[in-house]
């Protein structure tokens, strides 16, 4: 059974802060909640030019806060933005109940959907590095506090231990993270010495990807709506309509504000993104802050130096909106719905062309004794034509081919073109 535990947010607005953006990061906070099985009872927000050195909040909301607390029974505390160890501390001995901030809570999410082993200790490393430098400001109270939101993962009797067996501990998972890494670079070239075509599907957290990612593949993966339902990458064939099959990846959801801990843990994870040969990228057209999700996702694409890969926008919930009023700001896009399998087959043409357009135009005659050579002809380009021509025994082909793949020696021996 699960227990959904009260929440109170806790937000300051600065003085240069945009106020529009506030309130979407406050919703996003809420949504976070959700996710991590918490229910959001009040929300506080106090305009100060900078947070209270103590107490994040001034000591006049401080004790509005607590008072709501013993009024309606809440549970835990979540701000808006990065708590030092000293406010935690500090806040914890005032308000009597746990603590955390939204990095946390991202954290704890993670730690709670992470399902392969490599996942499980990126997510412990990135919780390790962010609660270091923090352990004075959690001290017993973590214990007498009990269990709940923002106490997965390590778990609090770890954290109360010296910070030599925590740095241990550290190295330890590198260690083994290292070992994990190396596997995955020698499945990467097994992918490469095969040449298959390989798609990347990324997009901010929530946007459809997962949802997008079954109806190309016709999987069924994890989709739900909740922020980061996939955290493990996952990769799957995809057929188009020219019958060649390419990779496709579902990647972990992009999120303002990630915590730098985990960008660095999750980074062999993400690097996935660096190897596709087009990107797919999965908005929510419907996001009242669409544009503000576009910029996070072409961020993290700059720092994983993955921006200078072919992009397909895909604007997606398509039957949330007006029609109307929808102004695309990036090319080439579609706007679709990932449920409708008319759309489904818009993707795969529009990813069929782009693919031509990085590819190379071939013309050839294929004697019928060469048969061999034919089929692997069949599957490693986008074949346009292919009609038997009975006076030259032989097949003429015309289509597309990437001027770099291995396929190239059987492309060139019969090219006419």
């Amino acid at each position: 059974m699960i227990i959904i535990e009260k929440v109170l947010l806790a937000a300051v607005m600065h003085e240069r802060t945009n106020e529009q953006q506030f309130y979407y990061s406050l919703n996003e906070l809420e949504a976070l909640v959700k996710t991590a099985e918490g229910e959001v009872i009040k929300t506080i927000i106090q305009k100060r030019p900078r947070p209270h050195r103590a107490y994040y909040v001034g000591e006049g909301k401080l004790k509005e806060i607590k008072e709501l607390i013993n009024e309606f029974e809440i549970e835990i505390v979540i701000t808006n933005e990065e708590l030092s160890g000293g406010q935690i501390r500090n806040l914890q001995e005032q308000l009597e109940v746990r603590v955390i901030d939204r990095s946390q809570l991202i954290l704890d999410i993670f730690a709670a959907r992470a399902r392969t082993k490599e996942g499980k200790l990126q997510v412990e490393l990135a919780q390790y590095t962010y609660m270091l430098p923090r352990l004075h400001g959690q001290g017993a109270d973590l214990s007498r506090l009990g269990a709940g939101i923002g106490t997965r993962g390590p778990g609090e009797t770890k954290l109360e231990t010296d910070r030599r067996h925590i740095r241990r501990r550290m190295d330890d998972i590198k260690k083994r993270l290292e070992q994990v890494v190396n596997q995955r670079e020698q499945y990467r070239g097994n992918r490469k010495r095969h040449q298959l075509f390989q798609v990347a599907v990324v997009g901010y957290t929530n946007a459809g990807k997962s949802t997008l990612f079954n109806s190309l593949t016709k999987s069924d993966t994890l989709y739900e709506d909740k922020l980061f339902a996939t955290l493990d990458p996952l990769t799957r064939r995809m057929k188009l309509p020219s019958n060649l099959e390419v990779l496709l990846t579902d990647t972990v959801g992009f999120i303002q504000d990630l915590p730098t801990a985990l960008v660095a843990a999750f980074r062999s994870t993400l690097e996935e993104v660096k190897e596709a040969d087009l990107i797919i990228h999965v908005i929510d057209a419907a996001a009242p802050n669409r544009d503000n999700h576009e910029q996070t996702v072409y961020q993290l694409l700059s720092e994983l130096e993955a921006d200078k890969i072919p992009i397909l926008t895909i604007y997606n919930k398509e039957d949330l909106i007006d029609k109307t009023d929808f102004v695309p700001t990036t090319h080439p896009y579609l706007l679709i719905s990932a449920l409708d399998d008319n759309h489904i087959k818009h993707v795969k043409n529009k990813t069929e062309r782009l693919i031509k357009e990085q590819w190379s135009h071939f013309a050839l005659h294929v004697p019928e004794s060469e048969s061999t050579k034919l089929s692997k002809i069949r599957q490693y380009t986008i074949l346009e034509k292919e009609e038997y021509q009975e006076k030259h025994f032989s097949y003429y082909l015309e289509g597309y081919v990437d001027p770099n793949h291995a396929i190239m020696r059987e492309i060139k021996e019969f090219n006419h073109e």
